[in-house]
């Protein structure tokens, strides 16, 4: 029997959207494991992520994180994610105001809304999202009713096209922000926003771009003398805050299973890799936390599969110890443990034989460049060698399918590395017909785009004409029916370059381009560069000189103001050794490159020692 809570839900007018857009699973809510009663006295906190529902659900720091401010007295928390156009168009056209997703709290009652910026093709979403609620899109025009526009992740790490939009920045990990940024949050409640904005700014890890400016000729000197502002960093993984119980969609998502972080951070080097660098320093949980968590997980979700997740997991020093002592947790609930990162070489694949649950499908590794010569320039650390072992290994365990990913338009690249990659396919193809009749080489190519904080800051993207080319030559040297090649849109990896390494005057264009009808740009069937070419245009600015010209050592970058930890003086020697065709060893079994956390990693190994 319906309840009258229950009538008066669906007596609400966003339900009569529900018949009229695909998917009404993204907007219901209702799902296992949020649990927790609202609280109309606390503090108001919405997580979210600036794309749909499936996307969203699938990341893990939002499980992190919500289960982080759940933990905390006093505050009330739910999550919103961005309505895809069809939903958008259904709640203008009845005037419903954007809503949380389980409590159907409007947006614009809350104190604080806090983005997750994972790819710089969602920004426009965030205007969506701030639109809806009825919330001001530039940061100088809010006022005290307003809340608090919070955003972290890697995207907070280049913080200036979003700095115009955004209040503060969250810079490097949240769980150790959060707790002291929600305190504050309280503490100064009722005073005007301009000071409390400015007591947030004090706060480690904090950016608060109307306060601290911007880094930029015109500012103030005073204003730069807080600059670098340098990332927080969870130094124990074992301590710090993971969730015991998650949030269970009740829909298809992308990664449909138990997400466990096994270990952060990654020190290969790889140099167009902005993940690799802003994560540092590799912090481990010990196998008894992994194998904790597990058995709780499981326990607590229903879910029958648990991703070991990290930026490479087989480089876990206690990967076999872990899987091994996992097996009785598995076989207690009928689970299977899968891991979503894998390198090109036979412990890999060793380890993917182990995993019975691989044979579904098929085993993805990621070369990165067709010839010795690029992976040596790029520091990839995978040799001709690897890839024959391990593809031949692959195809000798039983697997029939296997995916390679590929860069087109890494520095110093010329028509043999391009080459190079079909060859790599070719030479797959031999190898698995050796073992296999029907077999299937799948070649993902995407255009390299050179991101802040890494050694290939300073370089140029390629224009899009010239990544049109090269992926058009690399779709007609395939003729095997059983080898299939796609290449990532080049329009949409030119945005990508532009807004990864744009200053300030980007959020105005990032607004106008949303005004003409930009949505979910990372999607390709609802990108289009033109509205973003018309922006640029009536807004002075030229993407091709963000994006495709060399940067001099000299120039001020408009990520100078933030510290990622890793030094410029670093960077720079990376790029001139990749140059030279000169590899980097990883340094957690070479010596120290001395990249700028030398202190940090001497710290976490003195604990390690103590203890």
């Amino acid at each position: 029997m319906m309840n009258y809570e229950s009538f008066k839900e669906y007596k609400d007018p966003l339900w009569s959207c529900l018949t009229k857009v695909n998917r009404p699973s993204r907007y219901v809510g209702k799902e296992w494991g949020v649990d927790k009663a609202w609280n109309e006295g606390s503090l108001k906190f919405c997580l979210a992520f600036p794309d749909v529902y499936e996307i969203g659900m699938s990341y893990i720091g939002f499980q992190i994180l919500f289960s982080l401010l759940n933990s905390i007295s006093g505050v009330a928390t739910d999550r919103v994610y961005c309505p895809w156009t069809d939903m958008e168009e259904e709640m203008r056209e009845r005037s419903i105001a954007l809503r949380s997703i389980s409590h159907k709290i409007p947006l614009s009652e809350f104190d604080v809304i806090g983005f997750t910026l994972q790819y710089e093709l969602t920004y426009t979403n965030i205007l969506t999202i701030l639109d809806l609620a009825d919330i001001p899109f530039l940061s100088s025009e809010r006022n005290d009713d307003h809340p608090v526009i919070l955003a972290g992740g890697p995207g907070a790490l280049v913080p200036a096209p979003l700095s115009e939009i955004v209040d503060v920045f969250c810079l490097g990990d949240g769980e150790p922000f959060l707790p002291v940024f929600c305190d504050l949050m309280e503490k100064t409640r009722g005073l005007p926003r301009e000071q409390r904005l400015k007591e947030i700014s004090r706060l480690p890890g904090a950016y608060v771009p109307l306060l601290h400016g911007y880094a930029t000729e015109e500012d103030k000197p005073e204003s730069r003398e807080s600059f670098p502002i340098r990332r927080n960093l969870v130094k124990d993984l074992d301590t710090a805050h993971y969730p015991e119980r998650m949030i269970v969609p009740n829909a298809p998502v992308v990664h449909d299973r138990i997400p466990i972080e096994i270990f952060r951070g990654c020190s290969r080097g790889c140099r167009f890799c902005q993940a690799g660098m802003i994560y540092r320093p590799v912090r481990e949980r010990s196998p008894e936390t992994v194998l904790k968590l597990m058995d709780t997980l499981l326990n607590s979700t229903g879910w029958d599969e648990v991703g070991l997740v990290s930026l490479a997991s087989c480089d876990y020093s206690g990967i076999l110890e872990l899987l091994k002592r996992s097996q009785p947790i598995l076989d207690k609930y009928n689970a299977n443990v899968t891991l979503p990162s894998l390198r090109m070489d036979n412990f890999s694949v060793q380890l993917a034989n182990s995993l019975e649950s691989h044979r579904r499908g098929g085993l993805t590794f990621a070369p990165e460049a067709g010839t010795q010569r690029l992976r040596n320039v790029i520091n990839k650390g995978v040799t001709e060698e690897d890839i024959e072992n391990t593809l031949d290994s692959v195809f000798a365990h039983g697997w029939k399918r296997v995916k390679l990913y590929f860069m087109m338009g890494l520095p110093t690249e010329t028509e043999e590395d391009l080459e190079g990659i079909i060859d790599i396919a070719r030479r797959a193809m031999h190898i698995a017909r050796g073992y296999h009749r029907r077999s299937q080489i799948n070649i993902s190519v995407a255009g390299f785009v050179p991101k802040a904080h890494t050694p290939f800051q300073w370089e140029p993207q390629d224009t899009i004409e010239d990544l049109s080319r090269k992926g058009r030559f690399l779709k007609s040297k395939v003729h095997d029916r059983n080898i299939s090649l796609h290449y990532h849109e080049p329009d949409q990896s030119f945005l990508e370059g532009v807004l990864a390494r744009g200053g300030k005057e980007l959020s105005k264009v990032i607004i106008n381009a949303w005004e003409r009808g930009a949505r979910f740009d990372g999607w390709t069937e609802t990108f289009n560069l033109l509205l973003w070419m018309r922006a640029f245009e009536e807004e002075g600015i030229d993407p091709f000189h963000i994006a495709c010209r060399r940067r001099d050592l000299d120039e001020k970058l408009p990520w100078d103001n933030i510290d990622a930890g890793i030094s410029r003086s670093f960077l720079w020697k990376e790029r001139e050794l990749s140059l030279k065709g000169h590899v980097t060893p990883d340094c957690r079994w070479d010596n120290c490159h001395l990249c700028g956390l030398e202190k940090v990693c001497s710290m976490l190994s003195s604990n390690k020692v103590s203890e």
